[in-house]
């Protein structure tokens, strides 16, 4: 009984005390937005720019430890991979690379990401918005139509 007692101390005491360890939840200023049409640009925000922007929409559990550390995680590498809000910083041809990686991982699904779906579900992508990203990418590069 001491020791489940213990043990039952120390998880409470490091739950509380995660509580207060300091993550970066900013969001800095937006230099370059990328240019697309209305259409595509509502699909990213809905389903891109939590990740991959710095216009994030920080949800309520992105405070609560120990999921804080995962999403901020997986905001800080969204944004390291691609900013949506820092295109200027990109050449055309890195532009173009990006738009084609973009599809090519909706494509794949693997974004948006399945971790992000259940608190996010209007997030899913239908199959008209995978067209519409499609015929998006297609504008930019060596994509193929298969």
């Amino acid at each position: 009984m001491k020791w489940t007692r213990r043990i039952a101390i120390a998880v409470v005491a490091l739950f509380v005390g995660s509580q207060f360890v300091p993550l970066d939840r900013s969001n800095p200023p937006v230099t370059g937005e990328i240019e697309a049409s209305a259409d595509v640009m509502a699909i990213l925000k809905k389903a891109c720019y939590d990740c991959h922007s710095n216009e994030v929409n920080w949800p309520w559990y992105a405070w609560v430890s120990p999921v804080s550390f995962a999403v901020t995680h997986h905001v800080e590498e969204g944004r390291e991979h691609l900013n949506f809000s820092e295109w200027d910083k990109l050449s055309a041809d890195d532009r173009a690379e990006a738009i084609e990686e973009c599809w090519e991982e909706v494509e794949e699904g693997e974004m948006p990401m399945f971790v992000y779906l259940p608190m996010h579900s209007e997030a899913k992508l239908t199959e008209e918005e995978h067209a519409t990203l499609k015929a998006w990418a297609s504008r930019y590069g060596k994509h193929d139509d298969d």
